[in-house]
């Protein structure tokens, strides 16, 4: 009985021993790390936008009067100097006469006057008071003219007319409101760019005018015209911090109108961009870390600032160089100071493997 004791007692302790020792001698994880890599890309920023006609102005009526015709529909394209409304013109016709009158006995005045004077009856100083009297009464009949033309309502440009605000028959006081037209045959379209990037646009572009842009319209779509900036106001918004941009979009289809809305599209070049996967990063307190693998082989939790953002990439302002190792998998498995094996993976074989992670 004392010598199974004996021998139980022994193979428990050799037991002990070597499951202390499997303790002991348990490898560390194997991971896969990565390097930074440089690289020239490109990022699309994007900004809601307001559509804007190069001109867009209301019709207003100069006169006071009744409106006798309505020469153009709602929705129309009107050209230049086609008719659109008639005030009507009896009562300017009349003043044009009565001054096309008073300005031809002021002439004959005028004219006798000269002869007297010709003949020295008459002082130099009544000639030209009778001269002075003649300008008078020919610039009421340029201005009785003027009034009568006022009734004549003509389209200032080419464009599309919008609501009709009056109709025939209407009795219009001088600056009522008739209908507006826009000039869509261009756009130009507003949108308002943050301090920080306008900097960032600023150190990136050579020139600011002529950047190529692209519209994406509100059901989606991509206009078929490409767009380019043209102007950046010279005032930024207190309020919001913003600056406004303004592009340039040919329309000849004129599929876009005035009042519009949509999404500006605007490529932003990155030279020698820092670049890492987007899965080797974590978040903590909204700022960006990633493991940093050491000599030792230790991971070292470490803060990083990101510029932008790529399909499955991100763009490190700060807070690494290409020449760290990143930890690539495994991040909710591992410790700060926790030792580790590593399989390092080039960037050339990380690369097309992110498409199919995010899937």
């Amino acid at each position: 009985m004392i010598r199974h004791l004996v021998v139980l007692g022994f193979l428990g302790s050799v037991l002990s021993a070597c499951h202390k020792e499997e303790e002991h001698t348990e490898a560390p994880p194997k991971l896969e790390v990565t390097t930074p890599w440089h690289k020239d890309t490109m990022i699309t920023k994007e900004y809601v936008c307001q559509i804007h006609a190069i001109q867009h102005i209301e019709l207003r009526a100069l006169e006071r009067g009744y409106l006798q015709e309505v020469f153009a529909g709602e929705g129309q394209i009107i050209k230049q100097g086609q008719p659109m409304f008639k005030i009507m013109p009896n009562v300017y016709q009349v003043d044009l006469l009565k001054a096309q009158a008073e300005a031809k006995t002021v002439q004959l005045e005028y004219e006798n006057t000269k002869a007297l004077a010709e003949k020295n009856i008459v002082s130099p100083n009544e000639l030209a008071l009778g001269k002075a009297k003649l300008d008078k009464a020919n610039a009421e009949v340029q201005l009785a003219q003027t009034h009568l033309n006022f009734t004549n309502i003509n389209a200032p440009f080419t464009g599309i007319m919008d609501h009709l605000l009056v109709r025939k028959g209407s009795l219009l006081d001088e600056g009522d409101l008739l209908t507006t037209l826009s000039d869509n045959s261009r756009m130009w379209v507003y949108f308002n760019v943050p301090e920080a990037e306008y900097l960032d646009f600023k150190i990136h572009q050579k020139q600011e005018k002529g950047v190529p842009v692209k519209l994406r319209m509100a059901n989606g779509a991509l206009f078929d015209q490409a767009g380019a900036i043209e102007t950046i106001e010279g005032d930024f918004d207190n309020k919001t911090g913003n600056i406004e941009f303004r592009a340039d979009f040919p329309n000849p289809n004129r599929l876009l109108r005035h009042g519009e809305t949509g999404t500006i599209l605007m490529e932003v070049p990155f030279k020698n961009a820092l670049l890492i996967p987007q899965k080797a990063t974590f978040e903590v307190l909204d700022k960006t870390f990633v493991y940093v693998v050491t000599k030792e082989h230790k991971v070292e939790q470490r803060m990083i600032e990101i510029a932008a953002e790529l399909p499955h990439l991100f763009i490190v302002k700060s807070g690494l160089k290409d020449t760290d190792t990143v930890l690539l998998e495994g991040l909710r498995r591992v410790k700060n100071g926790e030792k580790i094996d590593t399989d390092y993976r080039t960037p050339e074989k990380v690369i097309p493997e992110l498409e199919l992670y995010a899937e």
